[in-house]
């Protein structure tokens, strides 16, 4: 059963161009119907039918959380749900499509309707001092404040952020090129101000870095290397305590301050959705439900009559 998995994580990586991130959590959820299904003595993917996916889901709702204590009455959220039933259905999709099985039977399992969660943006007042310098200046700071500068000013992914190389800088011009999610490039721009981080950090900060064996990605570590995601999300977050930012900041928060500043101020969604590269305006549109709750507090605070 495992090769047929293999296959269909290589379909998704280099046919789909689906990212690593996203081959591993399917990985992770196809693996654990696999192992479900050998307890079951379900051998080979064909003597695998709907009941059989409907009795894991099952099962899957019903056991404790791994990570909680045996006595805890918690149980696996719908938005997990949501994501074991998507990839059960993607994998039988390209098992029927690629005639490896006869029918795609995973195709009648409903998804569930998934809660958006509003996106947690810093307020003005913490991306100021999120952003104040460091000092005194080191290369392995003007580095971390060049990822920064260019996160809020771009809205970049952490992905896109440690993968980013020399050739796709044109600070001259005053934006980047971005290769985002299943390979699709957009053009974003930098803005002043980290354009003036990034060229500080290429004169004074990376010539420093650099060894004989560093590739050209953008950012590197002390040792020359690009960062690993955790390593450059460790790097943010240490930042975030010197700077006195008080919150629990998730990777996606610059992000998500990047998109919702704009929105406040006036941007066009359609402009959001093409320098965030999300595919569906409707991704986008999460934002309007967190600008419209800023709109609320405006009117309470300063309505006579609110």
């Amino acid at each position: 059963m495992q090769t047929l998995v293999e296959d269909f994580l290589q379909y998704l990586r280099h046919e789909r161009g689906q990212s690593d991130n996203t081959a591993k959590t399917y990985a992770a959820l196809l693996g654990k119907f696999t192992k479900w299904a050998a307890k079951q003595s379900l051998t080979d993917w064909p003597s695998v039918e709907l009941k059989h996916l409907m009795a894991f889901l099952q099962y899957e709702r019903a056991r404790p959380l791994a990570d909680e204590p045996k006595e805890s009455t918690k149980r696996m959220s719908g938005e997990s749900v949501y994501l074991e039933i998507a990839a059960l259905r993607a994998f039988f999709k390209f098992a029927e499509n690629e005639k490896f099985l006869p029918a795609n039977i995973a195709e009648n399992l409903s998804l569930p309707r998934r809660w958006k969660r509003l996106p947690k943006a810093l307020s003005n007042e913490e991306i100021k001092k999120l952003l104040e310098p460091d000092n005194p200046e080191s290369p392995q700071g003007l580095c971390d404040q060049a990822i920064l500068e260019l996160a809020y000013a771009s809205g970049l992914r952490l992905s896109e952020l440690k993968n980013l190389r020399l050739e796709q800088l044109h600070l001259d011009a005053g934006f980047i090129n971005v290769i985002g999610k299943g390979n699709k490039e957009r053009v974003v721009p930098a803005g002043r101000k980290a354009v003036e981080s990034l060229n500080r950090y290429l004169e004074a900060g990376r010539p420093k870095l650099v060894t004989a064996k560093s590739p050209a990605n953008v950012f590197l570590t002390r040792r020359g290397t690009p960062f690993a995601a955790v390593t450059l999300w460790l790097h943010i977050k240490n930042r975030v305590r010197r700077a006195g930012v008080g919150r629990n900041i998730t990777p996606h928060m610059l992000r998500h301050s990047f998109a919702t500043h704009l929105l406040e101020h006036g941007a066009d969604l359609r402009v959001i959705q093409e320098l965030l590269g999300h595919a569906n305006i409707s991704t986008t549109e999460i934002y309007t439900h967190v600008t419209g709750s800023r709109l609320r507090e405006i009117h309470r605070k300063f309505h006579p009559r609110a």
